[in-house]
């Protein structure tokens, strides 16, 4: 039994009741978070000074998010302003100059990173890029990834760090040399491993003729200017998605297709439709405020904890539509295709489920670049277990290896563990016969929904460490599982059993689709 089996249609009834009763929890759950924030608005205001509210008349705002605070703002000071630029400077020459549009692109995604991070910004990433080039060039993957992570270890050095800041007025600036270094330590690692793969990636033209130490100065300053275009493109540079270099460097030499104005513009306004939805959430539920302090966190009503952990991970899922859905727009609009954007959390029902659909980019690149050479699941259990427990190790590791990322990464890697011990079980010959023997089609499918609804609990769990660090997963698992095992816990339960048939049927529903539009052979 599991997701992957042909699931069996519920009645429409049945279903009715599973989305009335998740949507209607998460209002009402919502609603409580609400009422909890405005009755303690005072002293949460003393102790984060929350900020004044604009998108609703009367009501103040929650500016304790710092990824969104800070996208927020540069957004408004000048990343808006440069990817319109973007856009214009890539249509301008893409009608009337295509074949200079990339070294076009490149100048202008430099001179942006230049504006606001400096030449020395510029010239710290620039190094990154050669260094890492130059360890290609030995095509050995093992040497390309001990230098990626000795180049990564470097954001961590706090002499480094601490010269970095005094090369700008404000940390703010030196969060986005942080911020793009990292980013650009995936695309490094993308160019890389093709190259060693494929050592004839980039082939200087008209280079027969020349000698041999000529040919390889040229093979390399054509590989830099590549690695240079793919790691500088400005709509993916300071935060993403994902594109592999292989999907980007066959892409971006296409002619561009065209796209209307009306489907330009419907993108733009369903990407102001999600941050209007983000800056509401924030101004009427102070939720980081309350996840930031432990007290609160304590004298919660069931419902108002409920909605609290509901409402932080809604939160950043629709933080993710803003922040991708931007540069998606943008990318589309220059002939490539970015990865699908995040799903929503709510439907999410399994570990393996949310690495797959939120950062969909992330997952290709870690499939592709570290789970299938290490041997994933081709090579039996013991290789796949050390290619997931890899996998997540370099996750926690780019993203700064603090203590409770350890931890997350450790309860992601347990529970994709989990959840294929359980899936193999289910299918091993004499317990898959009883189950098909003594289970309807349909109540195979409420089995599955059952077990995913106790997987989904350990999802939230480890979704709201990532988020707000290991006290808050310690408060909830006290609160939830160890006091409120009776009284909170059954029911919580209940209603993620009807979010996991909802996300089953969308499951179901999506296939569907799929199977509908691939052509038969």
């Amino acid at each position: 039994m599991s997701a992957k089996m042909e699931l069996a249609e519920l009645p429409r009834w049945e279903m009715a009741v599973y989305w009335f009763l998740s949507f209607a929890s998460h209002l009402y759950s919502f609603y409580e978070v609400h009422r909890f924030s405005k009755e303690h608005e005072e002293s949460l205001d003393r102790e984060v000074q929350l900020e004044k509210g604009y998108l609703i008349w009367g009501f103040r705002k929650d500016p304790t998010d710092f990824e969104w605070s800070f996208w927020s703002e540069w957004a408004w000071q000048s990343l808006l302003w440069t990817l319109i630029g973007h856009a214009v400077v890539s249509k301008l020459f893409g009608v009337y100059l295509p074949q200079s549009r990339k070294v076009i692109l490149t100048l202008y995604g430099m001179l942006a990173a230049w504006w606001l991070l400096g030449s020395r910004g510029i010239a710290v990433l620039m190094l990154h890029l050669s260094v890492s080039l130059a360890v290609a060039q030995l095509c050995s993957p093992i040497l390309c990834w001990g230098c990626a992570l000795v180049l990564l270890s470097t954001l961590h050095i706090s002499s480094l760090q601490d010269m970095q800041r005094g090369w700008y007025d404000s940390d703010e600036r030196y969060y986005l040399l942080l911020f793009s270094t990292a980013v650009c330590a995936l695309r490094c690692i993308s160019f890389s491993l093709e190259l060693c793969w494929n050592p004839l990636l980039v082939r200087a033209p008209g280079q027969q003729r020349s000698s041999l130490q000529f040919r390889k100065m040229r093979m390399f300053i054509m590989q830099l200017y590549n690695l240079t275009a793919y790691c500088f493109y400005h709509p993916l540079f300071y935060n993403g998605p994902i594109i592999t270099y292989r999907d980007f460097s066959q892409q971006m030499e296409k002619p561009v297709c065209k796209v209307s104005a009306v489907w330009a513009l419907c993108r733009i306004m369903r990407v102001c439709v999600w941050w209007c939805l983000a800056e509401l959430m924030i101004h009427l539920m102070y939720m980081h405020a309350i996840q930031n302090n432990e007290t609160y966190l304590n004298i919660l009503p069931p419902w108002a904890l409920g909605g609290l952990a509901l409402a932080v991970v809604q939160f950043f899922y629709v933080k993710y539509l803003v922040l991708f859905g931007v540069g998606s727009l943008l990318v589309t609009l220059d002939g490539l295709n970015p990865p699908p954007l995040p799903r929503c959390v709510s439907i999410m029902y399994s570990f393996q489920g949310m690495w797959r659909h939120f950062d969909v980019g992330l997952y290709k690149w870690l499939i592709r670049y570290l789970y299938v050479p290490l041997g994933g699941s081709r090579r039996g259990f013991f290789q796949k277990l050390v290619s997931t427990a890899l996998a997540f190790s370099f996750v926690c590791f780019w993203h700064g290896c603090h203590d409770y990322l350890q931890w997350w990464a450790l309860l992601n890697w347990v529970g994709v563990l989990v959840e294929n011990a359980i899936a193999l079980l289910l299918s091993s010959a004499p317990l898959h016969h009883i189950i098909v023997r003594f289970l309807s089609p349909r109540m195979q499918r409420r089995g599955l929904a059952f077990i995913s609804a106790f997987s989904t609990a350990m999802l939230i769990l480890s979704n709201l460490m990532f988020l707000g660090g290991i006290h808050v997963s310690w408060v909830y698992w006290k609160r939830v599982f160890v006091q409120g095992w009776s009284n909170v816990a059954l029911p919580m339960v209940g209603f993620l059993y009807c979010f996991a048939q909802v996300g089953l049927d969308f499951d179901q529903k999506q296939s569907r689709r799929q199977s509908s539009t691939t052509p038969s052979s």
